[in-house]
């Protein structure tokens, strides 16, 4: 194992050719490895959590709004009751976020995803056992903490943890969940709106906790973060974990020395750069102030891209075209996640050979494209009341989907975290995430009210965002496939590099040659 190879087209457009030659030799594919299926089976249970999440926001309020029974026992929400019913959960989550951070940077990222479980659980048994709106809404307001606790640390926790061939496959993947979680809700709710009872509902609310309850226990088989473990001074825990399940237990793996160094060095030299860690450090320098504008440019367009209309209000864009029956509106949300779950998990597998820019250039271009036709048929359909006009409607909100999910699906999480330095990781990904909720408690309350008084025009509005959004991506957004995690950093630094950022990097060379020079000898 200890073998140095020739590195693959596919390992160095996922790491680089640096790191894709210290690769051990092994032309198994990973299932067919033992400890590389042991680690990706391992991070089923982190990579999952994005589905409590999904769940909730991707489909079932959708859902719930379409069943009769949900509207008649809430006494017909309001509009604006319905934003409130909707808005609580991401004021809850950002509320959770920054305490996350802390906690995840302090204690390692296991006890606050421990503690947002448990608190998913809570919700959703508080909410399927609602006897009123306060009980439901209180419920919702603790799924969302619970859902701050587990989205922000697991998806760090995939990254740092994963092999590094995969893992920008299986960090883009991770939001594919999502789509399961609102796919799995679309599916249930649509099988229980016939349900004549109050069961019709509290059937997805009380299954919500499933997937919480099941990744409370198994979370105690996945090992801490080895970054952690490593700025925390526990340098051999860490190293144990990469011999582990990088290398199958082999103690001279050139690829573990290479990591180990790599992530001490990195860790060394952004603390020599800014000792005292503090809030302030993402706006101190002209890199991290480009990186900390990308993460709330990436959170607030994760809601304002126009998917909210989809996630939360489908009901009410399906009404304006004339699509107003129970059974057809959660058939076609169900659909819509199908599509959303595949397309997602097929472009994460392509990442690294596609690449972070042009994903984003190509989808927000798609989205653009397909908003405008949407509103163009909308005003067409108001105007004339024609069917055919509303079938396209419908059809550009799939294909609006489609673009969304090739870009945000992987990059939503994926991006801000390659983009932060380990230093930055955990809080600059709690700026993009609150970032997100920000927009999306604004959303709650607009989409609705919108929709109701001025109709289609506000579809307008969406569009000159996503005429914004490109072109932010196209002149700020960089490429950071083909590097590792530390290397990702020399993106940003660019040629302006101080006497300290120059010595790491001598530094990385030489253990680079290091191990090439002792596995020659081996």
């Amino acid at each position: 194992m200890g073998i140095l190879k020739r590195s693959s087209k596919g390992d160095t457009l996922a790491v680089g050719t640096k790191l894709a030659a210290l690769l051990p030799e092994n032309a198994k594919p990973w299932y067919k490895t033992p400890h590389l299926r042991k680690l990706n089976c391992i991070l089923l249970i982190p990579w999952l959590s994005a589905t409590g999440y999904g769940f909730d926001v991707g489909s079932m309020m959708n859902g719930l709004q379409s069943i009769e029974q949900w509207w008649s026992y809430f006494g017909s929400p309001s509009t604006s009751i319905l934003g409130t019913i909707n808005a609580i959960f991401p004021i809850g989550k950002f509320l959770g976020l920054f305490l996350t951070a802390w906690a995840s940077d302090r204690y390692g990222r296991k006890l606050p995803m421990y503690t947002g479980y448990f608190l998913m659980v809570v919700g959703a048994v508080i909410q399927g056992a609602a006897q009123n709106l306060p009980m439901f809404i209180i419920a919702r307001f603790i799924i969302g903490f619970g859902t701050a606790g587990v989205s922000q640390p697991a998806p760090i926790m995939v990254s740092e943890l994963s092999y590094p061939t995969h893992r920008g496959r299986l960090t883009s993947m991770y939001y594919s969940t999502y789509a399961l979680g609102g796919l799995m809700a679309a599916w249930t709710t649509f099988g229980t709106f016939r349900i004549d009872s109050t069961w019709s509902w509290r059937i997805p609310s009380l299954l919500q906790g499933a997937i919480p309850l099941c990744q409370f226990f198994l979370l105690y088989f996945v090992p801490e973060s080895p970054r952690y473990l490593i700025a925390k001074g526990r340098i051999e825990e860490a190293r144990q974990i990469f011999v582990k399940y990088h290398a199958g237990g082999d103690e001279s793996s050139p690829l573990v020395a290479f990591e180990m160094q790599e992530i001490q060095d990195s860790i060394n030299l952004e603390r020599q750069l800014s000792p005292e860690a503090s809030w302030l450090d993402f706006v101190r320098t002209k890199a991290n102030r480009k990186r900390t504008f990308i993460a709330v440019v990436v959170g607030i367009y994760g809601t304002w891209s126009g998917i909210a209309l989809i996630s939360y209000y489908l009901k009410l864009v399906l009404d304006t075209i004339g699509i107003t029956e129970s059974s057809m509106q959660t058939l076609i949300n169900a659909i819509l996640n199908v599509q959303g779950f595949i397309i997602s998990v097929a472009v994460a597998l392509l990442v690294d050979r596609l690449g972070r820019r042009p994903l984003w250039l190509c989808g927000v271009r798609g989205m653009l494209v397909s908003f405008i036709l949407w509103t163009a048929l909308s005003a067409k359909f108001t105007e004339t009341g024609k069917t055919g006009f509303a079938n396209g409607v419908l059809a550009f909100i799939f294909i609006y989907k489609f673009w969304y999910e090739t870009t945000y699906s992987p990059l939503l999480l994926a991006y801000p975290i390659e983009v932060f330095p380990y230093t930055l990781r955990s809080r600059g990904l709690s700026i993009s995430m609150a970032s997100n909720q920000v927009a999306l408690i604004a959303a709650q309350f607009g989409n609705p009210a919108a929709i109701k008084n001025i109709g289609w025009r506000y579809y307008i509005v969406i569009c000159v965002l996503l005429l914004i959004l490109l072109t932010i991506a196209y002149f700020v957004f960089p490429e950071t496939k083909g590097r590792t995690l530390e290397e990702i950093r020399e993106v940003f630094e660019g040629s302006s590099k101080d006497l300290t950022e120059i010595k790491g990097e001598e530094a990385e060379a030489e253990v680079v040659e290091d191990i090439e020079k002792q596995t020659t000898k081996n």
